[in-house]
């Protein structure tokens, strides 16, 4: 199933909050994303719905497994076509910046063939 673009934002969002701080809250979405915490809370009900994650009764927010494989893929390959855009002399702030554009339209088929490349040159 193909999730929107938001839904991976999200997801590899909460991805990332969890390396940095140890825990996820909607609030520490909110300000991350720039959104509402009324936005933000819509999006964790439907995503709690649809099985993405889990909230506990402190308001932490897990990933399930489910939404996992789809953040862990969105993670991979931002840090992966932003990393390419370095080796080919873009600043590391437009790079990540144009990563996160480019994650969610690239095909499986054009990543892996960059990600070989990169493995191959050792870049």
């Amino acid at each position: 199933m193909r999730i929107k673009e938001s839904a991976e934002n999200y997801l590899e969002t909460i991805l990332m909050l969890k390396n940095k701080n140890g825990f996820v809250r909607s609030i520490d979405i909110a300000n991350e994303l720039g959104f509402t915490k009324a936005s933000v809370s819509v999006a964790m009900k439907t995503f709690r719905s649809e099985e993405y994650i889990t909230v506990d009764d402190g308001g932490n927010i897990s990933l399930t497994d489910k939404g996992m494989k789809i953040a862990e893929k969105m993670y991979e390959r931002h840090k992966l076509i932003a990393r390419a855009l370095m080796a080919l002399g873009v600043s590391e702030e437009t790079a990540y910046e144009d990563s996160c554009k480019i994650e969610h339209d690239i095909s499986s088929e054009s990543f892996e063939k960059i990600k070989e490349y990169l493995e191959k040159h050792g870049k």
